[in-house]
């Protein structure tokens, strides 16, 4: 098989510290490689090595001579060139030609032109630039507009579009799905999936990890490892090759301390000195093998609200939007404590604006909107990362909202958010992306909210942090509202999803999987008469997932179920009957409707998500 890249025995530092020694992998060519490690390990400095930009201390890397390398290192410049043209000029060669095409005058030379024009397929140009930019979220008219009317993260997804475009034969993109929304996502895993040369991908999304390659490169331990299966299999290996080493060191520390044990006794005994100093030689050659303890970096603890009656925000016709223009109509939405609702849609179509209306940050312009008296909700978007003070410490920012509390509960907070006794003392511009989200999410949670609204909470989280998020809110007993391009946190947080679209918010039916193909298929034309086909047996990872469905269902039922009690014993009491309670009884009563009404449905979901575990057991 050809290879495509070579990394043999790398050696790097930064300012002093080792990122990679005696690193060594081969890349074949037109392998899918997702490369993982965590945060700081050294994952964009191999990039930057691979191009060239930083120099080696030691070591080879090797490609292909003539083989062109490619990827995205900043947004496209706010010009007024068309998206269109812009993406387009990405192919330097056709562009090129194109030049050469309208200027040359020699007939020979002309027909090379035409013959290497018609060999990379530059007549279709325009017909593929337009489907790559429509699929990561431009319509047709945006397309022919200038790159200055749109936002940075907009011109990031032009830079993507023109890399994908000019199809180099290596093409790394690092972290590509934090500028996309889940529609951009999933267009670009089944992109990447057909892409016809080799890839490297750093990357934090599981979704992307198992759809779109097929190959795992794992930096640890400023070390390289090849692992030629998709990331769920490369986990469960690596979850197994750490619990060996766990048990190889937890064997070993225990022959230490036997051995350490014979020494303090016989050290200064003359009869035992040879011995004591034998066992001595023989602990300094016993090697404690490093495996990650990562549970103590990842940790998220949201603080538990009070429970509230259902619902806690109900609309009713609503209506909202800005400047006078209705963004979202007819609105009929109601949330429970329990609920844990995703917002799908594309971008532009409303989510944000729904979100906005929900944490009171846009007024109604028609309908109606009732909360609870007592609501506290939790906001967390990437804007609001970015407007951390960089000059300040997370100290500093925790400091000014609970200024009475003192230093070592402000840092027991932090910590509670994997914010160590070093990061709570370091300026914020010095912190990781992940350290700042997770300050972000600290703030956030601060007054125990009992719903908590999350716009792409996990951008900048490593996959071990992304679990630990998942676990965090599965444990939070408030309603949760996402947005986010990362189908293995949705699949596994979300029990409800909302499709923000054509101006209002409907239930969506069917499940994730079903979006997904939804949306993949959109732009084919349709079967008329599709292959029945059987559906392929679910993994065991699929069937765990329904399973934890059904749980949370459960769990929801026998909430409710608790509440409809106690009211039903409060209804029961014939003094509620009596002049002088006749209001806390009416009150009493719409509580018992709406704990009614809220159980139907729950045993609902329930009935739903157990009949899918039972279809996917018998497979």
């Amino acid at each position: 098989m050809a290879l495509m890249l070579r990394l043999n025995d790398l050696r790097y530092s930064v300012a002093g510290r080792p990122l990679l020694e005696g690193a060594t992998a081969t890349i074949p060519a037109g392998h899918k490689v997702g490369l993982v490690g965590r945060n700081g390990t050294g994952k964009t400095t191999l990039f930057n090595l691979i191009y060239g930009h930083l120099a080696l201390e030691g070591g080879e890397i090797t490609v292909p001579q003539g083989a062109r390398i490619g990827g995205v290192s900043q947004e496209v410049p706010g010009s007024d060139t068309s998206l269109m043209d812009t993406v387009l000029a990405a192919d330097t060669e056709r562009a090129s030609l194109m030049a050469r095409a309208e200027t040359e005058q020699d007939p020979t030379a002309i027909a090379d032109i035409q013959t290497r024009l018609a060999d990379i397929d530059a007549w279709s140009a325009e017909a593929r630039a337009s489907s790559i930019l429509r699929g990561l979220g431009f319509s047709t008219d945006e397309q022919q507009q200038p790159c200055a009317n749109f936002s940075g993260g907009w011109r990031m997804r032009v830079a993507l579009a023109g890399v994908l475009f000019s199809q180099p034969d290596l093409l790394l993109l690092d972290e590509p799905t934090n500028y996309l929304d889940l529609e951009g996502a999933l267009w670009l895993e089944s992109y990447l999936a057909r892409y016809p040369h080799t890839v490297i991908t750093i990357s934090h999304d599981r979704g992307l990890l198992n759809r779109a390659v097929h190959s795992i490169l794992h930096l640890e331990d400023r070390q390289l490892t090849y692992y030629t299966v998709p990331y769920d299999q490369f986990a469960a290996q690596r979850a197994e090759k750490v619990a060996q080493a766990e048990a190889l060191n937890q064997r070993n520390k225990a022959r230490i301390a036997h051995l350490q044990s014979f020494v303090d006794r016989f050290r200064y005994k003359a009869s035992k000195a040879v011995q004591a100093q034998s066992r001595l030689k023989m602990i300094e050659r016993i090697q404690l093998i490093a495996t990650p303890q990562e549970a103590a970096l990842r940790a998220f603890t949201f603080p538990e609200p009070e429970e509230l009656s259902p619902p806690i925000i109900a609309l009713e016709g609503a209506e909202t939007g800005y400047d006078g223009t209705p963004v979202l109509k007819r609105l009929n939405l109601r949330i429970d404590q329990d609920d844990r609702i995703a917002l799908l849609g594309k971008n532009g179509e409303g989510k944000s604006t729904l979100s906005k209306l929900l944490s009171d940050r846009l007024d109604l312009m028609a309908g109606k909107k009732t909360a609870s008296s007592k609501l506290r909700i939790g906001y967390f978007a990437q804007h609001q990362v970015d407007e951390l003070v960089v000059e300040d410490t997370p100290l500093d920012h925790i400091r000014r909202l609970r200024p009475d509390h003192l230093p070592a509960r402000l840092r027991a907070m932090l910590a509670g958010f994997g914010l160590g006794a070093d990061q709570a003392e370091t300026e914020v511009g010095r912190l990781s992306g992940g350290q700042k989200a997770r300050l972000s999410l600290c703030l956030a949670t601060l007054d125990a909210p009992h719903m908590l609204i999350l716009d792409e909470p996990t951008n900048h989280l490593d996959i071990e942090s992304r679990e630990a998020l998942v676990e965090a809110l599965n444990a939070y007993t408030g309603a949760v509202v996402l947005v986010s391009h990362d189908m293995h946190l949705l699949s596994l947080v979300a029990d409800r999803l909302w499709l923000v679209g054509n101006g209002t918010v409907k239930p969506f039916d069917g499940d994730l999987e079903a979006y997904r193909k939804m949306l993949l298929s959109s732009d084919k034309p349709a079967d008329p008469k599709p292959e029945k086909k059987k559906p392929p047996r679910p993994s065991r990872d699929q069937i765990l997932e329904m399973r934890a469905e059904v749980r949370k269902a459960e769990a929801r039922i026998e909430k409710l179920d608790e509440m409809r009690e106690e009211l039903a014993k409060r209804l029961g009491d014939p003094a509620m009957y009596e002049d002088e309670n006749i209001a806390k009884m009416e009150a009493y009563q719409k509580k018992y409707a709406e704990v009614m009404e809220a159980l139907e449905r729950a045993e609902a979901i329930w009935t739903r998500a157990q009949d899918k575990l039972d279809r996917a057991e018998a497979q």
